[in-house]
């Protein structure tokens, strides 16, 4: 790869390169994820060919070319060969040659969704530090005094001389560890990331079989992996868990366990941007239920610890998934309709 794609592949904005003909001369990764096309694939095409109903993309062009200098639109709305519907700011900048005319037209291509996402995911990281925080020393002042009480419960346990009020002592230990071991779960995983290389359709397989077992084969699921995703660096026990977490969730959810449909898909995703951090190459994952979906109350706040729709739930599920997720430098987010709740984790694929 030559030093100038290499460049532009690097770029998060998607870049499109025309010659003075709108001829396609480059294309970056970034501009290959945004119009669903590749480099090889739209070389030496003419720029109109890129998008259906292209009237107002070529008026942009032609305007670049004849006044020799920059233009640029906010929110323009491009539809893809696919037929899916694209919104995005553009700016056209022209190459100029020695008679200043230009050679050349340089696009930028920045998918406004992108920016709200990307200005999302921030205040969504933010909140869950907050919030983590706030948890710990929550579970600071709960457990220094829970010790105190356990401790002072065997003490007068020793002392009793009934061993029928030795009983109630026992209650007060047992509910002191039931309230220790919540406050644990709340706390989520705390020991060091194990990372080793492993290919992330060993975490999915491994949940396929445990969702047969623990269904009897009653559900369906559905594998759509992407055979080309290379082995990169996780905690592969607490990755489980967090897939884990968030299938249950579908199944304790489900209404009918005989037409419960999960689907498991993997992706690459270029240029992926968790918070403040990019990286080149990330992994997308997808677990995808075809149950009631999550009352839209409850949207906003579904990660938050203690937040469940179910009377005997204890909300730590998708809380603990968060944090595993959030620590191997990813982000976790959640999409819900009746009929489809899309759980979407994004992992970056280099440390």
């Amino acid at each position: 790869m030559n030093s100038h794609q290499n460049i532009l592949d690097h770029l998060s904005t998607g870049i499109v390169e025309l010659d003075a003909d709108l001829v396609v001369t480059a294309l970056n990764a970034a501009g290959e994820a945004l119009l669903e096309t590749s480099e090889s694939r739209c070389m030496g095409l003419h720029a109109g060919r890129l998008v259906l109903h292209n009237e107002q993309w070529l008026q942009m062009l032609e305007l670049a070319l004849q006044s020799s200098s920059p233009h640029a639109s906010r929110g323009v709305e491009l539809i893809l060969p696919s037929g899916q519907e694209l919104l995005v700011d553009v700016i056209v900048s022209p190459v100029l040659g020695e008679d200043r005319t230009p050679v050349m037209l340089v696009v930028e291509l920045t998918a406004v969704d992108r920016v709200l996402k990307l200005n999302r995911d921030e205040n969504l990281i933010n909140a869950q530090e907050i919030s983590r925080a706030v948890i710990r020393g929550l579970a600071h002042e709960i457990k220094n005094p829970l010790g105190g009480v356990r401790g002072a419960a065997q003490l007068l346990a020793r002392e009793l001389p009934d061993e029928h009020l030795a009983e109630y002592t026992h209650v007060i230990i047992r509910e002191a560890d039931r309230l220790r071991d919540l406050v644990d779960q709340l706390l989520g995983p705390r020991h060091e990331l194990k990372r080793e290389e492993h290919n992330i359709h060993e975490v999915l397989e491994h949940i396929c079989n445990l969702l047969a077992a623990e269904t009897e084969n009653r559900i369906s699921i559905v594998r759509d992996y992407d055979p080309s995703l290379p082995e990169f660096l996780y905690d592969k026990d607490q990755l489980i868990q967090a897939v884990l977490n968030i299938a249950r969730n579908a199944l304790q959810a489900t209404e009918d366990i005989d037409s419960c449909e999960i689907i498991l898909r993997s992706r690459s995703q270029r240029n992926l941007t968790v918070g403040t951090q990019q990286h080149r190459l990330g992994c997308k994952l997808d677990i995808i239920d075809n149950g009631p979906g999550i009352p839209r109350e409850l949207q906003h706040a579904v990660f938050a610890p203690m937040v469940t729709g179910r009377a005997n739930g204890t909300g730590l599920g998708l809380s603990i998934a968060q944090s595993i997720i959030n620590r191997h430098g990813g982000l976790l987010e959640c999409e819900s309709r009746p009929g489809e709740t899309r759980f979407t984790i994004y992992l970056p694929m280099e440390l």
